[in-house]
């Protein structure tokens, strides 16, 4: 597998979008202008207008009979330090980054939404996620919180009640995790404004989002731009 994705999904240079159209009538649909989307039958696209952009567009779609459906489309919010390259990606830098990734497991404070089929973890008082670059359990979700990972360094995951009521971990940096790279990319639920990099969304968008998405069918996020060196077509 390739650095930073869980599934070999992860392009190691951009994600490029080249200014395509969004999809209608008579129109190419977006992953089908992509590269790579992973190999599964669903994919979930985060775009933004650029790399310095905090809002955007997140829509995700179904591969039918071999032509990419849309399935569903909601405003996004990104990173308040923009968007970059994710093998580029600086812990705390507060940007989101670009790319293709797997999906390792949802999880929530709020029970699983009905219809959920994929791997869905309850937040409870005793759920973080380490992101302590000393800790043996650097990026990734640990219960209770182990010695060799300091709180300071850590999300106590219930703490953010609005914006992990629901969530899906993106699998940035989670297959084989680089020190300094960053730790703790979700989709979740909108907060107050910009995310710290992770990629946000209303909630009545991540119910159906969770309820839509099935493991059997691989499903994949991919992050990027509208046009240039971070834009979605370019994998």
């Amino acid at each position: 597998m390739r650095p930073g994705a869980l599934l070999a999904l992860v392009s190691a240079s951009s994600l490029a979008l080249l200014g395509a159209a969004p999809a209608g009538p008579g129109s190419v649909p977006l992953p089908a202008q992509m590269k790579d989307t992973g190999g599964g039958s669903q994919l979930i696209i985060a775009q933004a207008p650029g790399t310095d952009s905090t809002s955007g567009t997140l829509t995700w779609w179904d591969l039918r009979d071999g032509q990419w459906v849309q399935a569903g489309e909601a405003p996004a919010r990104f990173g308040s330090g923009g968007l970059v390259e994710g093998t580029a990606r600086k812990q705390g830098t507060n940007t989101t980054p670009t790319g293709l990734y797997g999906i390792p497991f949802g999880f929530g404070i709020k029970a699983a939404p009905s219809g959920t089929s994929v791997t869905y973890r309850a937040v409870k008082d005793s759920s973080w996620w380490c992101q302590d670059n000393d800790s043996t359990s650097y990026n990734r979700w640990v219960d209770p919180l182990p010695q060799d990972c300091r709180a300071s360094e850590s999300e106590h995951l219930i703490t953010y009640a609005e914006q992990y009521a629901y969530g899906l971990v993106v699998g940035f940096n989670y297959d084989r995790p680089v020190r300094g790279r960053g730790a703790g990319i979700f989709l979740h639920v909108n907060g107050r404004a910009a995310t710290a990099g992770c990629v946000s969304v209303p909630e009545d968008a991540m119910v159906r989002i969770l309820a839509w998405a099935r493991p059997e069918r691989a499903p994949h996020v991919a992050i990027g731009t509208d046009g240039g060196a971070t834009a979605v077509t370019g994998y």
